[in-house]
This record gives C-alpha cells, sequence and structure tokens, in this order.
C-alpha cells in the first residue's frame, strides 16, 4: 500500500513526522498537568482564549448545531482515538467509527481529528 506521504521529499515527510510526535507530546503533557490538578466541579467550564478562538473557527467550518462538549477526561486507547480533557469542545463530522459503530463518534478538535466515546459528549 502507498503511504499517503510516501511522495513526499525526505526532509518534508520528517517534518511531517516531528509536528505530528510533539502534538501528541504537547497533548500528553496537557493530559498530565490535567490529572494532576484537581478538577473543577461538571458544569460549563470558562473557555481560555485559545480555545474560544479554536471554538470559533470550528463554529465557521462545521457549525454551531454540530459542537460537543467533552464531559470527562478521554484517553485515547486505541489508533485514531484522540486523548482530550474535560471542557474541551469538538465538532462531530461523523456519528460512527468505520465500522458503522456509533458509540465512538469522529470530531474535529479544532486540528486533531479522531474517534471519541459518544457517551462523553454533550451539545454544547
Amino acid at each position: 500500500p502507498q503511504l499517503p506521504h510516501g511522495h513526499m521529499p525526505l526532509p518534508s515527510f520528517w517534518k511531517v513526522v516531528e509536528d505530528a510526535l510533539q502534538q501528541s507530546g504537547a497533548q500528553l503533557r496537557a493530559f498530565c498537568q490535567a490529572f494532576e490538578t484537581v478538577t473543577p466541579s461538571p458544569g460549563t467550564q470558562p473557555l481560555t482564549p485559545a480555545e474560544e478562538r479554536k471554538v470559533l473557527s470550528l463554529v465557521s467550518k462545521h457549525g454551531p448545531d454540530k459542537l460537543y462538549q467533552v464531559t470527562s477526561n478521554i484517553s485515547g486507547s486505541r489508533d485514531l482515538d484522540l486523548t482530550l480533557l474535560r471542557g474541551q469542545i469538538v465538532a462531530l463530522l461523523q456519528g460512527a467509527d468505520t465500522k458503522g459503530n456509533t458509540s465512538r463518534w469522529l470530531v474535529d478538535a479544532g486540528g486533531p481529528r479522531g474517534f471519541v466515546p459518544a457517551a462523553k459528549l454533550r451539545p454544547y
């Protein structure tokens, strides 16, 4: 099978790999920090300015009716799963995974896209 980046020159390919690893590392650090801090009570949490910009970009791309808020921390365990923190806003892309399983939804987290458990999302 042809790799999606197989046509790239090698330096560009390594840049893509490096960026993906850095993004994963940053997500992991954020995830660890969130567990170390006491998580606030459920309810709508105030958004940081960066998160607000992300929400605005998701609304402009997908429309306000597609936005969901993560109700508890999600630790992605399978390929293509996202690791997200409670309170994060995502946009629904598809209400099922590639096998048609409707308990896993495909979402856009404002950059990374992947699957999350539908039970951990509520309309925003």
